[in-house]
């Protein structure tokens, strides 16, 4: 095994990459693909058909299930609740469950509910608390419930200023048709 796993951690899977590390408490079941070097934290739970990217960070609590694919260099902070579902009814299953996108450098803050069939885009930021009802572009801060997009983000994580600039490392982007490209 080339990755730790804590003595009270359950993993079923084989698919899983150099130098991750699974903390206590945390069950990835036989179908899931794990990533390189991702830290998995406490009281995790990692469904069948769940792919991670490398480079990803799961804190604790969080249950990712069946149709989430989570790209390399994700933030996934404490408490995000996933669904799969959208008209949940016990022991009824769906043909197939939605699927789920978040993409590469995206984050996604504490206590975050991110609803079934989304996308979030590249370096996209998800404020603590919000609800995310709808996809979300890349570069784009987006906080509350429902969540609304409040800005452009750096690829830094910074929040751009009104010239989309970033104060922090100083990037500069220009925003054509809805879309922040940085300017070279």
């Amino acid at each position: 095994m080339s990755y730790f796993k804590h003595e009270q951690a359950l993993v079923e899977t084989d698919n899983i990459g150099d130098d991750t590390r699974v903390w206590a408490f945390t069950h990835i079941l036989s179908g899931a693909k794990i990533g390189k070097n991702c830290n998995i934290n406490d009281h995790t739970f990692i469904e069948n058909d769940v792919v991670l990217g490398d480079n990803v960070t799961v804190k604790s609590g969080v249950y990712i299930w069946d149709g989430v694919r989570i790209s390399d260099n994700v933030f996934i902070g404490p408490n995000v609740t996933f669904t799969n579902d959208l008209n949940p009814r016990s022991k009824q299953y769906p043909i197939e469950f939605e699927k789920t996108i978040i993409n590469e450098f995206a984050s996604i803050g504490a206590n975050s509910t991110i609803i079934a069939g989304n996308s979030i885009g590249k370096y996209a930021m998800v404020g603590a608390g919000s609800v995310v009802t709808k996809s979300i572009p890349n570069h784009t801060l987006w906080y509350g419930n429902p969540a609304a997009m409040r800005g452009y983000v750096c690829t830094c994580g910074q929040k751009l200023n009104n010239n989309y600039s970033c104060d922090i490392c100083l990037k500069k982007y220009e925003l054509i048709n809805n879309q922040i490209t940085e300017v070279q």
